[in-house]
C-alpha cells in the first residue's frame, strides 16, 4: 500500500526522497501498491512537475528494476580494444527510418551499437515494424545471441524483454488508461531507464517537434530536451539532444516495407538526401562524443563515404542476416495510386496527422499494440515545402486501398501557396555534447 502522504506531498509540491521513489517503483514491481494509487501519484506528477533530482531517481529506479545488457570483453575487443557503446533514441515522427540506417553506419566506425527499439502506435510508426516487414527478421535475441552479434556484426536491433526496466513497461500501460502520458519527467525517466538498461557509454537523442511529432512546439520539445540532458548527466549516461525538423515527413517514405526501402536506398548512397543528412550528422555527434572523433563536423566526411561506397549497406545486410532475415535490396510493396497537385502553386504546409491517419486506415499503422499490420501499405510524398509544383503533377503515392472519402480527404494534405516559400531547417538546435 502506498502512503498517502506520497500523493499528497507530490501533489503539494514536494520533495520525494531518494527511498520514497524506490519505495513506489518497488511496490509498483512487485504489485504491493495498488493501481489506483499509482495512477494518483503519476497525474500528481502531471500536475506538479518533478525536479531534476527526482526525476534522475525516477529514472535509476525505473532501470534497476530490471537488467542490463552484458558487456563482456569478448564483444568488446578486449579490455585493452574496448569498443565504446553508442545508441541513438528519437522520440518518433512520420516517416522516421533514421535507426535503421545508423545503427549500421555506426558499427562501420569502431563502435557498438545495441539498439533497442519499440513498435509504432497511432501515427507515428516504429522501428521494429519496419524491420519485421523482412521476411524472417527477429527482434527478440537471446542474451548469447546478442553478445555474439555485437562481437561479430557491430549492431543490433532488437525490441526490450520483460527483463529490461519492467516498472517502465508497468507504469506506462498505466498513463496510456488514465491520461497521464504528457508529463515530460515521465517521458524521461521512461526513455532513459531502458537506454541505461544499455549499458552505453553515450546516447544522442532525437526529439521530433511540428505537427508529426509527440511536441508540438519548439518550447515543450526543448523542455523534454533539457530534461533528457540533465537527467542523463544525473544518472550516469552523457546525453546530448537534438532538435529536428517534422512539420513534413523525414523523406519520402510513410509506411514499414517502403521505408525498409527508402532506408537502403540511403544505405547505398542514394534516396532523399535529408535522411542522409540527418542519419551523418547524429551519428557524427555521436562519434565526436565517445572520442573517435575531434570533433562532429570532423565525423562527417567519413561517414558520408560509407554510405557513398556501401559499407553501411553490407554492414546492413549482415545485421539483417545475424538476425535471420531474408532481404534482397527491395520488398514488395501494394498496388498504387497517385494523387496530383491542382493546381500551380508552391507547397507552404503538410498535414502530417492527416497522413498519419491515412496510412493507418490502409492497415499500416495501430491504434493497439497488438493490433497486426500490413508491411506492403503505405505513402511516398514527393514534395517538400518550398517545393514550387505544377498543376496534375503527382504529389502523393498511396501503396494501398483507401475509401473514396478518405482519397479526398488526403488529396488537401499538401497546402499550396501562391507566393514562393522557404524551405524549413531540418536540425532547429542541439543540446548538450562535444562540438
Amino acid at each position: 500500500m502506498l502512503p498517502a502522504s506520497l500523493i499528497v506531498k507530490k501533489r503539494d509540491g514536494g520533495e520525494l526522497t531518494r527511498s520514497e521513489i524506490r519505495f513506489l517503483i518497488d511496490g509498483l514491481v512487485t504489485g504491493q501498491v495498488a493501481d489506483y494509487q499509482i495512477a494518483a501519484w503519476a497525474m500528481a506528477v502531471v500536475l506538479r512537475g518533478m525536479t531534476p533530482a527526482e526525476t534522475a531517481e525516477l529514472t535509476l529506479a525505473m532501470f534497476e528494476s530490471g537488467q542490463r545488457l552484458e558487456r563482456d570483453s569478448g564483444q568488446d575487443g578486449g579490455s585493452r580494444g574496448r569498443r565504446p557503446r553508442l545508441d541513438k533514441h528519437s522520440t518518433g515522427g512520420l516517416g522516421d527510418k533514421v535507426s535503421l540506417i545508423l545503427a549500421p553506419l555506426l558499427a562501420c566506425h569502431g563502435v557498438v551499437v545495441p539498439m533497442i527499439s519499440g513498435r509504432g502506435l497511432g501515427l507515428t510508426g516504429g522501428t521494429l515494424d519496419k524491420l519485421e516487414s523482412i521476411p524472417g527478421f527477429r527482434v527478440d535475441l537471446e542474451p548469447a545471441e546478442q553478445s555474439r552479434q555485437l562481437d561479430r556484426v557491430g549492431c543490433f536491433i532488437i525490441g526490450a524483454s520483460d527483463r529490461i526496466a519492467p516498472a517502465d513497461r508497468r507504469l506506462y500501460s498505466l498513463r496510456d488508461v488514465t491520461g497521464t502520458v504528457e508529463s515530460v519527467p515521465l517521458i524521461t525517466a521512461s526513455i532513459l531507464a531502458k537506454k541505461l538498461a544499455e549499458s552505453l557509454d553515450r546516447l544522442v537523442i532525437d526529439v521530433k517537434v511540428g505537427s508529426g511529432a509527440f511536441m508540438k512546439s519548439l518550447p515543450d520539445a526543448t523542455e523534454l530536451a533539457r530534461s533528457l540532458v540533465e537527467t542523463g548527466r544525473l544518472a550516469g549516461l552523457e546525453t546530448t539532444a537534438f532538435l529536428t525538423d517534422m512539420d513534413q515527413p523525414l523523406g519520402r517514405a510513410i509506411g514499414n516495407a517502403i521505408e525498409v526501402n527508402e532506408a537502403w536506398e540511403v544505405l547505398t548512397g542514394k534516396g532523399p538526401p535529408e535522411v542522409a543528412e540527418l542519419t551523418v550528422r547524429l551519428a557524427a555527434q555521436g562519434l565526436a562524443d565517445v572520442g573517435l572523433a575531434d570533433s562532429s563536423e570532423a565525423a562527417v566526411e567519413g561517414l558520408r563515404r560509407s554510405l557513398r561506397t556501401g559499407a553501411a549497406a553490407e554492414r546492413f545486410l549482415r545485421m539483417v542476416e545475424a538476425q535471420g532475415g531474408r532481404f534482397t535490396g527491395k520488398l514488395p510493396l501494394a498496388p498504387m495510386t497517385e494523387i496530383v497537385a491542382p493546381r500551380l502553386g508552391h507547397v507552404a504546409a503538410v498535414d502530417c496527422a492527416r497522413l498519419g491517419r491515412a496510412v493507418v486506415e490502409l492497415g499500416g499503422g495501430r491504434q493497439h499494440l497488438k493490433s497486426p499490420i500490413d508491411p506492403a501499405v503505405g505513402l511516398e510524398i514527393l514534395v517538400r515545402i518550398g517545393d514550387p509544383v505544377a498543376a496534375g503533377q503527382p504529389w502523393l503515392r498511396v501503396f494501398g486501398e483507401l475509401e473514396e472519402e478518405s482519397m479526398r480527404e488526403l488529396s488537401s494534405a499538401v497546402t499550396l501557396a501562391d507566393e514562393p516559400v522557404a524551405p524549413r531547417p531540418l536540425i532547429l538546435d542541439t543540446l548538450g555534447g562535444n562540438r
